[in-house]
């Protein structure tokens, strides 16, 4: 690609934050600290979540740099980022999850295989760019168009970077063309991130936006946007981030038996206390995230402070300035809603958080239920352990 390519090494790896957890240095994969995570509702570029597959992409000259939009289209086209620029502009606001995130957890459980998270593989950033029903259009594709007049029913996105998964070629995933082509979808070929033009971390210089959906087919550094006819064949959508049950192993799986994961399922942490924590005597604080995949919002945050046996409701937000509605047209249907409970809790206390979406989903309440070989999308019952502080202690302190 003309003025962006892949590097074959990591001598050309970007600063990041020294405060930041490093889960692999290469790739390199780093969450923040869960407590920092939840400081704002937007999480600033530093803090959020870096996933990687391979060595950061560089871009030598923006202006020779171009995405081609290609495949069974009727005019196939290279874009510039000028000519992208021109395009009617959206910011929208939507968190972007790791399929892996709190796969740490679920590897206490039994061992899986992946990168291991803690709870902070996410973050939510404001995105601004182009609609991709926009630039469909340019090709001749029609908003609303599951089939496209050639037989596309996928849109393919192919990165630059490279990837030992893919042998050494580019990363690569796709949506269903119907929901490319949906408006409403808010999908994004997105070059502002926070209001500020993407880092390259995050995709420098364009990157697609599928909100609601895993991260893994938020793709970024784009290449090429093909339409095909069959979904993706690369190797994250045919042979990774695939939800399998708890019988299956590395000696039984049939990849072909699952279905690539899309949306994401309901989903809550705590991230105002760590996995075992010693508190003040007195009220706690009990605060974190809560989100739901395809637009779905947060009906309820429920915390128990007994282990299950009693529950209270959270309170949440998103917005200081506007009301929290899970349905509301004020509300950002595609971003995390935070929670916080302040609590009485006992001397020895296992705390627990659950979230319920606006479809009634509920998450489960044991990781060994929904365990599996990737650890991927661990949305059982968060809980933490929280021990007071004798008054003796303190004294002596």
């Amino acid at each position: 690609m003309p003025g962006l390519r892949g590097p074959s090494d990591y001598s050309q790896e970007p600063a990041r934050h020294p405060a930041l957890i490093i889960n692999s240095k290469q790739p390199f994969n780093a969450e923040p600290h869960r407590s920092a995570l939840v400081a704002s509702y937007i999480t600033p570029v530093d803090f959020f979540y870096k996933r990687n597959h391979g060595p950061i992409p560089v871009v030598d000259d923006i202006e020779r740099y171009r995405v081609t939009i290609e495949g069974l289209v009727e005019k196939p086209v290279q874009l510039s980022m000028s000519e992208i620029r021109k395009l009617p502009k959206y910011t929208v606001a939507a968190t972007l999850q790791c399929a892996g995130n709190r796969r740490t957890a679920m590897s206490k459980a039994r061992t899986v295989k992946g990168v291991g998270w803690d709870v902070a593989a996410l973050g939510n950033a404001t995105w601004g760019g182009a609609k991709l029903s926009d630039v469909l259009e340019i090709v001749g594709i029609s908003k609303l168009t599951s089939v496209s007049s050639l037989g596309g029913k996928h849109v393919e996105f192919v990165s630059v970077d490279k990837c030992k998964e893919e042998k050494g070629g580019p990363y690569k995933a796709s949506i269903p063309l119907r929901q490319a082509t949906n408006p409403d979808a808010d999908v994004l070929l997105a070059y502002e991130m926070n209001g500020e033009i993407i880092n390259r971390d995050h995709g420098y210089p364009l990157r697609v936006i599928v909100p609601g959906v895993i991260g893994a087919r938020s793709v970024k550094w784009l290449d090429s946007i093909s339409v095909i006819k069959e979904e993706c064949q690369g190797f994250f959508m045919q042979k990774d981030y695939k939800m399998f049950p708890p019988s299956v192993n590395w000696d039984n799986i049939n990849w072909s038996s699952r279905k690539a994961q899309m949306d994401f399922p309901v989903q809550c942490a705590i991230c105002s206390l760590e996995d075992e924590s010693v508190v003040d005597q007195g009220k706690v604080t009990v605060s974190g995230y809560a989100l739901s995949g395809g637009g779905r919002g947060i009906e309820r945050v429920d915390i128990s402070v007994d282990g299950g046996k009693t529950w209270v409701e959270a309170d949440r937000y998103q917005k200081s300035s506007v009301p929290y509605a899970s349905d509301g047209i004020n509300s950002d249907k595609w971003a995390w809603v935070l929670f916080k409970a302040v609590v009485d809790v006992p001397e020895n206390a296992e705390i627990i958080a659950k979230a319920v979406d606006t479809a009634a989903n509920v998450q489960p309440e044991n990781v060994e239920d929904i365990w599996n070989l990737r650890g991927i999308l661990n949305t059982s019952w968060h809980r933490v352990h929280v021990r007071k502080a004798s008054r003796l202690t303190k004294s002596n302190l």
